[in-house]
């Protein structure tokens, strides 16, 4: 169809259809949205470090008057000034933005002056709008200086009726100083908040030597800056090489100190002494973003868990400052073995990723590395310094038109009276006579009459002399990159003495310092050591006792159950189980129920199969080996320490085919040299243990040849002591046999039948 078609039968809707293809419709609109999403939304521009909500509210503040020598104003008029005039989105998320800027936890240098509830480091809401006051904040009025001296463009708003400011031109280092986060589509940006002064100091560097190196410049700035303190713990390399890429991340902790510990150690370690050896910690900082109330509710679980048993309790006596106080166990408790797991177990410890992906002056999405986003934005900054001596000349051009025609006057005041007196049109007249342009005759006619007497020739003289070093001054600098350069430098001089380190704004909150090594932290050396005797049924339910009991003590079962395993352990011990279908499980002795009942069934806690069966349940001994044979007569050595399994699913150690199953697992003791294999066809085979390969999993060596049947036991066991086996029944005894020669043979043999008096059951 033509356009004129289309023209003519434009009163139908179906007459304006485009046949396009879905994806390409799709992928078209979806484009739109997502530049709009990265360049209007989520990046923050680097000259002024603000994304467009955030400069629409300080620019309608701005526009409200709201100054800090001024009175504050409801929250709920800025908002509905700002959603109505500039950003057509809904007011909570214009409100969100603004009580952002008020928070002293969230922003290091706050835009905004809050009066009334903004929120809390707990995490709590900030009140209405209706309730809560608001005006802007000095930093906020250095962010903004410069916006009447032409030295940004006006952009409409979004429906024309507008202007607003396409970037806030003054010279505080917004984007560094205060951070930023946001996320669009298929990029995000993170920049953590930093020192004033450090910035200024690392820029003036860069404006005197282009060419400095990266290292150069972290000599001078440091790292981040948090508003809630505490402690970046990673090392100057590390933050160093995040800097110079623009990606990385840092570790951030909280800061225990003690203030009123009467020792200058106590008191950096945040320990305050008791009475009787006692003492407790305090923790005055917590780490950027971490909600205080969800600290402690976390410590709080940890105890009720019973995850971290050297705590004893948790307080919170914060007031304007933070004060957690920790309360040990007992005072044997190591205090860095606590901080450790309180870093570990917890937010007190946690990670912040740096990302410096900003918009450049072509609102370019950019990640840029410490140098280059000082360069782009010193290079943002002398364009707005030209920008404004730019306007200025403008002004001062308009200024000494207007006071040479007020010389002019002057020198004539006697016939411009008369002129104005008797002609009817005096404009053209004095134009004529006079020489004047429109402008100044038009200026000196709309002259009141009590201004007249303040026409003084010196005056004017002066004013047209300073007029004119003034825009010679511009025009000079103007033509001197160099001398920008210098102004520019003499300018951040200024603003450095706002945000020196002495000053209380300007001091450094965080400390930049590599954490010393961990101390070697397990949660083992938090249990508290006890002796249990585990049992554990044939049905498989699993027990722990009080205490060494005898092993052979007739503990209870359920009806149709009966003994199993029965073994002596510590709490702090770990259990190493066994199942026929070569998985090794662990559990820890201080998770087994108490002996009063029958225990649980070890299944709820391992997911060991159910047509597995339990092979051997043993104490796990940390650099021991074990002995592992299946009944295919295939076997080796098994370091302990390779066996101990982290989660509820265990670890295949023994790989196995068909119907064979794990027969043998036995502690191989650091005496023994030698092994003995026997079958079920009532052979046995001795053959030196160095023959038996370690090995972290497989199906293992052959230990012993059969033709019919399989293995049926096996043990190592030391030559010279020679091979021991239990006599059977109630007597308990066991028999020795040291002359073994005749079965010392290689390993993978046949064998030869056992000494006489071998168990008629096979087993050793």
């Amino acid at each position: 169809m033509s356009t004129t078609d289309l023209e003519k039968n434009s009163g139908e809707p179906f007459d304006s259809i485009i046949d396009e293809s879905f994806d390409s419709a799709l992928s078209k609109r979806y484009l739109v949205y997502a530049m709009s999403t990265i360049t209007a939304r989520s990046l923050p521009d680097l000259r002024d470090g603000l994304k467009p909500v955030h400069r629409r509210l300080l620019w309608t503040m701005r526009q409200l008057k709201l100054d800090p020598a001024n009175a504050y104003k409801k929250s709920a008029r800025v908002v509905g000034e700002v959603i109505g005039k500039y950003h057509p989105h809904g007011d909570t998320a214009a409100y969100d933005a603004m009580v952002r800027l008020a928070q002293d936890f969230s922003l290091r240098y706050p835009l905004v002056e809050g009066q009334g509830n903004f929120g809390n480091i707990d995490g709590d809401n900030a009140a209405a709008y209706r309730y809560t006051e608001a005006r802007l904040t000095k930093t906020a009025m250095q962010l903004m200086a410069g916006l009447d001296e032409g030295t940004v463009d006006f952009i409409p708003t979004y429906n024309g009726e507008e202007e607003e400011p396409e970037l806030m031109p003054g010279l505080f280092p917004n984007l560094l100083a205060n951070g930023t986060s946001g996320i669009a589509v298929g990029m995000a940006t993170n920049i953590p908040s930093h020192n004033v002064a450090e910035i200024i100091d690392a820029t003036l560097e860069l404006i005197d030597n282009p060419y400095a190196e990266h290292a150069r410049l972290m000599e001078l700035f440091h790292g981040p800056d948090l508003p809630t303190g505490g402690l970046i713990v990673d090392s100057p390399e590390a933050i160093s090489n995040a800097y110079e890429t623009g990606r990385g991340s840092f570790r951030i902790r909280g800061r225990f100190h003690a203030a009123e510990a009467d020792k200058v150690e106590d008191r950096e370690a945040g320990i305050e002494r008791l009475g009787g050896g006692q003492y407790q910690l305090i923790i005055s900082e917590i780490p950027y973003q971490v909600q205080k109330g969800k600290l402690i509710e976390q410590i709080a679980q940890l105890i009720a868990d019973k995850k971290l048993p050297i705590l004893e309790d948790v307080r919170d006596e914060s007031d304007e400052n933070i004060r957690l106080v920790l309360v040990p166990k007992n005072r044997n408790v190591d205090a860095e073995l606590l901080k450790e797991s309180l870093y570990k177990l917890t937010d007190l410890e946690s990670r912040f990723g740096l990302n410096l992906n900003v918009l450049d002056a072509t609102r370019t999405p950019m990640v840029m590395g410490l140098k280059e986003l000082l360069g782009h934005w010193t290079a943002s900054q002398i364009d707005i310094l030209q920008r404004r001596s730019r306007h200025r000349l403008g002004q001062i051009a308009a200024r000494l038109e207007l006071v040479e025609g007020y010389l002019i006057a002057f020198l004539n005041l006697d016939r411009v009276i008369e002129i104005i007196r008797t002609e009817d049109e005096p404009k053209p007249m004095m134009m004529a006579e006079f020489g004047l342009t429109d402008r100044q005759a038009e200026a000196i006619l709309n002259m009141r009459l009590r201004s007249l007497r303040k026409l003084e020739e010196m005056q004017l003289r002066g004013e047209r002399d300073d007029l004119l070093k003034e825009r010679e001054e511009l025009e000079t600098l103007l033509g001197s990159p160099a001398r920008q350069r210098t102004r520019l430098k003499r300018d951040l001089a200024a603003l450095r003495k706002d945000y020196a380190e002495e000053t209380l704004l300007g001091r450094r909150r965080t400390t930049i310092a590599e954490a010393a090594p961990t101390v070697e932290f397990s949660m083992d050396a938090m249990i508290e050591k006890a002796p249990v005797t585990v049992i554990l049924s044939a049905k498989g339910w699993i027990r722990a006792a009080s205490g060494h009991e005898p092993l052979d003590k007739e503990f209870k079962f359920k009806e149709g159950d009966g003994p199993a395993f029965a073994l002596h352990a510590q709490t702090t011990d770990k259990l190493l189980i066994a199942v026929d279908n070569g998985r090794f499980y662990t559990l820890g002795c201080d998770k087994l129920p108490g002996a009063r009942g029958f225990g649980e069934p070890i299944r709820n806690m391992l997911d060991i199969e159910s047509e597995g069966q339990i092979t051997a349940l043993l104490v796990h001994r940390p650099k021991g080996q074990l002995l592992l044979a299946a009944t295919t007569g295939k076997g080796f050595a098994a370091d302990s320490d390779e066996l101990l399994a982290e989660t509820r699913k265990g670890r295949q150690v023994v790989n196995l085919k068909g119907d064979n199953k794990l027969a043998v697992v036995r502690e191989i003791a650091a005496a023994h040299d030698h092994v003995a294999v026997v079958g079920d066809n009532r052979k046995l085979v001795i053959f030196s243990l160095e023959e038996l390969p370690m090995l972290a999993r497989g199906q293992g060596v052959t230990l012993q040849r059969y033709r019919d049947g399989g293995l049926s036991d096996a043990t190592s066991f030391a030559l010279e002591e020679g091979l021991s086996w239990a006599m059977g029944g109630e007597s308990g005894r066991t028999r020795t046999e040291k002359d073994v020669w005749q079965w010392k043979v290689a390993r993978g043999a046949a064998g030869r039948l056992p000494p006489q008096g071998f168990p008629r059951d096979n087993k050793f």
